[in-house]
């Protein structure tokens, strides 16, 4: 891992940027994140439109969290921003816009050509990139990790034992392979649905929810659309990851 910048925000907040051999990311440490004090990790999952269209949304979760103690991190996923493009994975999103627009169910076909190659390749990334993170003196663990593509976070839920609590955003375009690994997550879970997201579809979420293994699982439904998730949610969601993570 390369840090090519580096600043302090307003708060007190460090903001690094970095590259993990081609692939860019962000990381952000607290004020009194110190090799005499390290402090626990989340991991901030977005969705692939790329570091800097959502790099608003991420800071600000980055900033809570800081509040609260935490150091948070992302990276480029594949196919996304600066990242070379991925001919498969665009045919992928150009059918799915097209069923989309159309008033077509999204067939299963779809589905699986756009979320299963991402998430191949993008949970070893994120697990090469976790290796570089505990890596550094001012950051020790334990490790959560927080939104982004939900199929993403089941796979790093089932694999990656560092990770010990995760916050989901609840999608519809999840591979029905996936419900068969969701059942192996055994993790505390704390999943955020928006009862009246206009891309999803609320049936598919509530069952994959079901699937879920873990004993421990919470599910904060909300009035609203996708981008209508109010304050007091990501309260809770911080409230969640105190609970596991300190």
């Amino acid at each position: 891992m390369r840090f090519t910048s580096e600043q302090r925000l307003d708060d007190g907040v460090l903001e690094r940027e970095f590259t993990l051999g081609e692939i860019p990311g962000i990381l952000w440490t607290p004020e009194a994140a110190s090799a005499s004090s390290p402090v626990p990790l989340i991991l901030l999952g977005h969705p692939p439109l790329g570091l800097h269209k959502m790099y608003p949304r991420l800071v600000a979760r980055a900033r809570h969290c800081a509040a609260e103690g935490f150091a948070t991190a992302t990276i480029e996923l594949p196919g996304s921003g600066d990242r070379p493009s991925w001919p498969a994975l665009d045919q992928a999103r150009a059918d799915l816009r097209r069923a989309m627009q159309a008033g077509e169910p999204v067939g299963d076909g779809i589905v699986e050509a756009l979320v299963l190659p991402l998430v191949d390749k993008a949970v070893p990334e994120w697990q090469a990139a976790l290796d570089a993170f505990l890596s550094l003196p001012e950051i020790g663990g334990p490790v959560g990790y927080s939104g982004g593509v939900i199929s993403i976070g089941i796979r790093l839920a089932v694999v990656e034992p560092r990770i010990e609590a995760a916050g989901l955003f609840a999608g519809s375009l999840v591979p029905r392979v996936m419900f068969e690994e969701a059942r192996q997550v055994t993790i505390p879970l704390h999943v955020l649905l928006q009862w009246d997201d206009e891309g999803n579809d609320r049936q598919a979420s509530l069952d994959l929810f079901d699937a879920f293994g873990s004993k421990e699982k919470t599910l904060h439904a909300n009035m609203g659309g996708h981008t209508g998730v109010p304050q007091f949610a990501g309260d809770d969601a911080a409230r969640f990851f105190t609970r596991h993570l300190r």
